[in-house]
């Protein structure tokens, strides 16, 4: 039924299938398993696509198996899985069971929105993180600062992509805000698009083309009508800015990963209220590149950049070299990132302790089994 010799030409290739992770399938190949794309997940169920022939199908899949309490290893959108099709392709019950999922390449990973010091997985195995942020209201670069960080973090690239250019008013606005983002991105390559006009659409679905992408951002960031003009039709709800204080509606509820006419495939995820860090050292280090770099100049090599004397960071700042704004965002991303850090470890030493007292519980157990069965 299913035909695993996928040349470069087979469909199942432009939803990102490649030599690595065949190779990561060898594993299972040949006990009537298939690898499939994990492109939608509705509790405790997928969507997933698999070959099919010359063609691809998309099958409902039962997650049971694979099942987890660890946030950060449920199957996520853009996943790679091992799929058993026991029931086949036909009919409306379910079409078959995740066996396992395949390692991962790159995680977008965020603090999740709880009291609990745990993250929560939002795309899987993506090449580039599309931050889309919108210019019908006041630019905040603390928040693309943030969500580069994770970006870098993840291991997929990001591109900021500022929608509703046509609301920027003249050129040389525009060209202003476009710089003001690219300050706070060192590195990193900032789009401004109209869905409205279809101002850089095409240089934005160029870089796109080939490869997968996730598009992040908060509710009216102008998302899902991003999503529906690079998709070419109206998959995405869009519905309009509220009237009465112009904040945006969540439009999309879950995280969907569809073909890009282009090539390559797009994962559109439901607007993003809270970000929260999540041990996103090495990304920070990058998206304040500039900070890092004046941090080695300073006197002493744990200076924390405050009040600590021959503080090169510190200098700079003080004569305008470095923006004391983004200095002011380095810092309180530093702080958030090593408190959750630290909450992570302190769970997982308390995670350890739980076990070894339930390890040293069972051997008292099993020693008083022994001694009263020698009686």
């Amino acid at each position: 039924m299913f035909d695993l010799d996928l040349s470069a030409a087979h469909p199942f290739t432009g939803y990102g299938w490649d030599d690595g992770f065949a190779e990561s399938f060898t594993p299972y190949a040949g006990q009537g398993f298939v690898p499939g794309r994990i492109v939608r997940v509705d509790r405790g169920r997928v969507d997933v696509v698999v070959p099919d022939g010359e063609g691809i199908r998309t099958m409902l899949a039962d997650t049971a198996l694979v099942a987890t309490s660890d946030p950060m290893r449920v199957p996520c959108t853009g996943d790679w899985a091992v799929i058993d099709p026991e029931n086949g392709l036909t009919g409306d019950h379910l079409d078959g069971v995740v066996r396992a999922l395949l390692p991962r390449r790159t995680a977008f990973l965020r603090s999740a929105s709880s009291k609990r010091s745990e993250g929560q997985i939002l795309a899987a195995n993506v090449d580039h993180a599309v931050i889309a942020v919108s210019l019908a209201d006041a630019l905040d670069l603390g928040r693309i600062e943030r969500f580069v960080s994770l970006a870098w973090e993840s291991g997929a690239q990001p591109l900021v992509v500022l929608t509703k250019a046509d609301l920027a008013g003249e050129p040389d606005g525009l060209a202003y805000l476009v710089a003001d983002a690219e300050s706070a991105a060192p590195g990193v390559q900032v789009l401004a698009v109209s869905s409205a006009t279809g101002e850089g659409l095409d240089v934005l679905s160029a870089v796109l083309a080939g490869g997968t992408s996730v598009l992040l951002g908060q509710s009216g960031a102008g998302k899902s009508t991003l999503a529906n003009a690079l998709l070419g039709e109206e998959v995405q709800l869009v519905q309009a800015i509220r009237d009465r204080d112009g904040k945006g509606r969540h439009t999309t509820t879950t995280r969907d990963l569809r073909a890009l006419p282009g090539g390559g495939v797009l994962i559109d995820t439901p607007g993003l209220r809270g970000v929260g860090m999540w041990d996103a050292g090495t990304g920070l280090a990058r998206t304040f590149s500039d900070v890092e770099s004046l941090a080695e100049e300073c006197r002493f090599h744990d200076c924390a950049h405050e009040a600590e004397p021959g503080c090169a960071v510190q200098e700079a700042a003080e004569s305008g070299e470095l923006p004391v704004r983004r200095l002011e965002s380095y810092r309180k991303l530093l702080r958030e990132n090593q408190r959750i850090v630290a909450k992570t470890d302190a769970r997982l030493r308390a995670e350890i302790r739980r076990d070894w007292k339930q390890k040293q519980a069972l051997g008292r157990h099993m020693m008083e089994r022994k001694r009263g069965s020698q009686r």
